[in-house]
């Protein structure tokens, strides 16, 4: 995936990078960064949206349980996990992790990989 093929975070002043405090994602052959539900890639002199492709590494489909958290906990916004777009939906990232909601458990989107 070219970056340039992406949509242009506009009015990004952030300047993401080692330690800039975003959590940062391999993402194919670059680097990435989570940011407010964003997966941000600097791009020259500007940001380009990146999400995680659904793929046979991060499959969208529905699992028994994805554990990592206590039973009962609810994904979505507030709920503690950063959101990552991966294909058309959100996931939330625990422990390297992508976990979808989905009805009364959530499903495991497979791993991604932490810089």
């Amino acid at each position: 995936m070219s970056p340039c093929n992406e949509t242009h975070h506009a009015h990004h002043n952030h300047q993401h990078g080692a330690n800039c405090g975003h959590t940062a994602i391999k993402h194919n052959d670059h680097v990435d960064y989570l940011h407010d539900g964003h997966l941000h890639h600097p791009h020259s002199d500007h940001v380009d949206e990146h999400k995680i492709e659904v793929s046979a590494k991060n499959p969208d489909q529905c699992t028994s349980d994805c554990g990592g958290h206590e039973p009962g906990h609810v994904h979505g916004p507030g709920c503690g996990h950063e959101a990552v777009p991966h294909g058309d939906h959100i996931d939330y990232l625990v422990n390297g992790h992508l976990h979808h909601p989905h009805g009364d458990h959530c499903d495991d989107h497979g791993l991604v990989e932490l810089v």
